[in-house]
């Protein structure tokens, strides 16, 4: 058993069932890959238990019909030998020969499920349903899991928790096995690292892989393209600054600032791109706010504009390559046009509150820029409003991937479980961001580093996983209390 190798594509129902056709087409008998998933279950309760061999609390191991229970004889088969006091609770026979051939080769203690058996018990293993239930969990089997969650007991989940969509992260019914573990084969799920299934499967740390035999190879060719947000899977193309760089050689972001009472935005994300290494980032704003904006940021080039053209003019500069907009912007017309304006100069672009909010309706007028490098970065609301028609509740990354595709750009749709996804159909999830990152303002911060790092010609793709990374690390390390300026100090102790 090993935890997740960092980088690679998570493992989706689909894929799951796809490496099972290919055991079974290529004679390489599927038993084989259940006794190994059954030894790492074994492997998994010995590691957590943290307790003797030959203890007197039992061990209970709920065996639902399918392979997923026959995971659990094979568990139960090895426990046993090792000296715990072991048995199963199943409400009916196996349905499939190698569930079966798990059964007969289980000596122990079968019982049907009963929950004042429960009482004695420290450690329940769910064995129920694995990664192709689609449908709510109903009757006895709906029954044994309340009594599980509702036990004072230690609880891992097989495979995939009882219950849960192993691709969209939610429970597919009321009843939903609880786990403080679980451990999985061959690659995680998507479902495991998106909320609420993150915390449905004890959380990222406390999701366990276990490699069952499949090749390598093949393992790769029916991963998917969603992984795990991660440094492997940007780091190769971070933008480390060579020694005879200079100032343009980082490149210069440019900031649309707006009026009161939103002027702490747009100086949040212009200092955050700075921060993170964009050579020189200059804010636009409005003659009112000029003085107090200009007094306020020393670091950060301050340019009076006061018109759809003054921004026009300022984007003539061909040393501005990446624009922001969106910070304390303002909603209207005019912002949604000044944002497309970048798109026609060739200028990367950032899109985050105001802009979304102003692009809401307009988002066929993107298709006369065929070639676009931007990332939105919409909060649930935001992505509500541009993308009325897409259902967010029931999958979140499917919704991403659809608003990536539809509109040809990064979607950063953020979040507990923050998921970025590109047109092309790779995603990632990020699983490192702490409660306390949810206060006002981390949001303009974490725009200004995407934009940022945009401007140092990191791929779009990349950039925007590495954000969302770097911006969760340093809300860890500012630690409970943060603002969001707090972010602009810590970032520099996670920078790679």
């Amino acid at each position: 058993m090993h935890d997740m190798l960092t980088g690679a594509g998570l493992l989706t129902v689909a894929g799951s069932k796809a490496l099972d056709d290919w055991a079974v087409a290529s004679g390489d008998p599927l038993y084989n890959y259940m006794e190994r998933a059954g030894k790492a279950v074994a492997d998994a309760v010995f590691e957590y238990s943290d307790i003797p061999q030959n203890y007197p609390d039992e061990i209970c191991i709920l065996c639902g019909p399918g392979n997923n229970g026959g995971d659990g004889y094979v568990a139960a088969r090895y426990l046993k030998d090792r000296g715990y006091n072991v048995f199963v609770m199943a409400a009916e026979p196996p349905t499939t020969d190698e569930a079966s051939k798990a059964s007969s080769l289980w000596l122990g203690e079968t019982i049907p499920f009963k929950r004042e058996r429960l009482e004695d018990v420290s450690i329940v293993v769910d064995a129920l349903f694995g990664v192709g239930l689609s449908r709510p969990i109903e009757g006895i089997y709906a029954d044994a899991i309340k009594a599980a969650n509702e036990a004072d007991v230690f609880r891992l989940a097989v495979d995939v928790a009882s219950g849960l969509d192993a691709d969209a992260g939610v429970p597919v019914g009321e009843e939903c096995f609880s786990a403080d573990a679980t451990i999985t084969f061959t690659r995680a799920k998507p479902g495991q690292y998106l909320a609420p299934g993150r915390f449905i499967s004890g959380g990222a740390d406390h999701i366990k892989v276990a490699d069952i035999g499949f090749p390598e190879a093949l393992v790769h060719e029916y991963a998917s393209k969603v992984f795990e947000n991660d440094i492997s899977l940007w780091g190769h193309t971070y933008p480390f600054a060579g020694p005879s760089y200079h100032k343009y050689d980082r490149g210069h972001l440019l900031v649309l600032g707006g009026r009161e009472p939103a002027l702490g935005a747009s100086r949040l994300a212009s200092l955050a791109g700075l921060r993170i290494g964009a050579g020189l980032v200059t804010l636009a704003a409005p003659s009112e706010t000029y003085t107090v904006q200009a007094s306020s940021l020393t670091d950060i080039m301050v340019r009076k504009v006061d018109s759809h053209f003054g921004f026009i003019g300022i984007l003539a500069d061909q040393r501005i390559n990446t624009t922001l907009i969106g910070p304390g912007s303002g909603i209207g017309e005019k912002t949604a046009e000044l944002a497309l304006e970048c798109l026609k100069k060739g200028k990367r672009l950032t899109l985050d509150a105001d802009g979304l909010s102003s692009m809401a309706g307009r988002l066929q007028q993107l298709d006369a820029f065929p070639k676009r490098e931007a990332v939105f970065t919409p909060h649930d609301g935001e992505f509500k409003r541009l993308f009325s028609d897409i259902d967010l509740a029931s999958n979140r990354l499917a919704a991403a991937q659809m608003a990536a595709k539809r509109t040809g750009v990064t979607i950063i749709l953020k979040g507990v479980s923050t998921i970025v996804a590109s047109p092309d159909g790779k995603s990632a999830i990020n699983t490192c961001a702490p409660a306390w990152l949810s206060v006002g303002g981390t949001g303009d911060v974490l725009a200004g580093i995407v934009a940022g790092l945009l401007a140092q010609g990191m791929p779009v793709f990349e950039a925007s996983c590495a954000a969302v990374w770097l911006h969760s690390r340093a809300a860890m390390k500012a630690g409970r209390g943060l603002i969001a300026s707090d972010l602009l100090e810590t970032l520099v102790d996670v920078l790679p």
